[in-house]
Formats: structure tokens, sequence, C-alpha cells
């Protein structure tokens, strides 16, 4: 008669401290160390810096504090997170030469009509987002990510699939938010300004030119970041 028990599959219980283990371990403490210092070092009267940047609002182009700081205070900060979305997308795609998510068809046709129905709506509020990040809450970030959720829903619908025959399209959308950047701070460089150091008088109109131009690169990156990989070439899974 067969043994039809079923045996419970066996563990790796394995906690040797292995060379590689043990460099993860002294990098992770490293780290929190190194993270605790920086926020213990912080200067007691930093909160004075507050009234600073409220009082020099009129001359930062937008009226919302949040945005003045991302975008005029502290730009190069704002131009180096653009900068690492960028590197986020390029890295996927350096270990995924091919897109892991590729949805043929919806489950249900329900799902490709509603989001037909929804897509207006999501650029109508990205767009809202976008202006009004100038005044009160919101801006690029925001309308980015509206934007992600939008493309996410367009692949997960098979609306519109990444194909790598738009590539050039696709790039250009990924590195439009960088390269407003980066020349804003040329031009005013040439200009003999400082760097990403506006004009008062147009502040407002090269924050939002920039702001829009990240709005679609971060849009395109969180869509491509679901594909999981560089496009493929023809719809076939």
């Amino acid at each position: 008669m067969r043994d039809l028990r079923v045996r419970e599959p066996q563990r790796d219980d394995d906690t040797t401290m292995t060379p590689s283990r043990f460099i993860i371990l002294v990098l992770t403490v490293l780290m929190v160390v190194g993270l605790a210092l920086a926020a213990l070092s912080f200067p007691t009267d930093s909160a004075r810096l507050a009234p600073l940047a409220i009082e020099a609002l009129p001359q930062s182009g937008v009226l919302n504090p949040v945005t003045a700081v991302l975008l005029n205070y502290r730009g190069y900060d704002t131009l180096l997170e653009v900068a690492v979305l960028l590197l986020a997308i390029l890295g996927i795609w350096a270990i995924a030469p091919q897109a892991r998510v590729w949805i043929r068809r919806p489950d249900t046709p329900v799902l490709a009509a509603f989001v037909r129905l929804l897509l207006p709506i999501m650029v109508v509020v990205a767009g809202y987002l976008l202006w009004l990040g100038a005044d009160a809450p919101g801006g690029a970030f925001q309308g980015g990510a509206v934007l992600g959720a939008m493309g996410v829903l367009w692949v997960s619908a098979a609306v519109w699939l990444p194909n790598a025959r738009r590539g050039n399209l696709l790039r250009l959308l990924l590195g439009i938010g960088l390269a407003a950047f980066i020349t804003a701070a040329v031009a005013l460089l040439l200009a003999g300004g400082s760097l990403l150091e506006y004009p008062p008088g147009q502040a407002k109109t090269i924050i939002l030119i920039i702001e829009s131009a990240a709005m679609f690169s971060i849009g395109a990156t969180l869509t491509l970041l679901f594909v999981g990989g560089f496009p493929r070439r023809s719809a076939a899974p």
C-alpha cells in the first residue's frame, strides 16, 4: 500500500553570519547612525526659516510655500529628484529588457469602457492640480501621480500598450522634465544670474513651464514602472 502522507517542506533556517550578511548589517547600522546624527545636528533655531520663506513669497513667483520651496528656494533638490526618477526607469530597463506586464485584453469589457470614460476626467484633474500648485496644495508631483494612475489604467484595460516602436516618444516624455530643469538652469547662468535663481518678474512663468514638463515625465515614469521593463515591439504575449 502506497504511503500517501504529505511531507512538510523543509524550511531554510540557516542563520549563519556570512561575509555578505555581515557587510549588509554593518552598512545598515552605519546608515541608521548617520541619519540619527543628522537629525540630532539640526540647529535649534531652524524654525525661524519658515517666517523668512513666507516673507519672500512675493519674489518667488508663487503663493504656495511648498511650491516655492520645491521649485525656487531649493530647486536644485527637486532637479535631483526628477533625475532619480529617470535613473529608476533606466535601471529597470537595464535589468528587465522586456516588459513584465503585457495585457492583450482586459478580463471584462466593462473595464475598458470605464477607463475610456474616466480618462478625460483624469487629464482635467491632473491639469487642475498642476495649475493649483502655484497658490494651493498641488503641483507637478500630484498631477504626475494622476497621470501615472491613468497610464496604469490604460495598460490594465489594454486601451494603450507601450510599444518599443514608439521608443523615441517614450524617451522624450521621460526626459522632458529633467531637460526643462537643466535648460532653465543653463539659461539663467548664461543670462548672468545664479543657478535656478529666477527673476521675480518671470519666476511664475518659468516655474509653470518646469512643472508642466516634470508632470509629464512623472506620469510616464510611474506608468512604465508598472509595466516593469522595456516595452515590447509587438502585442504578442
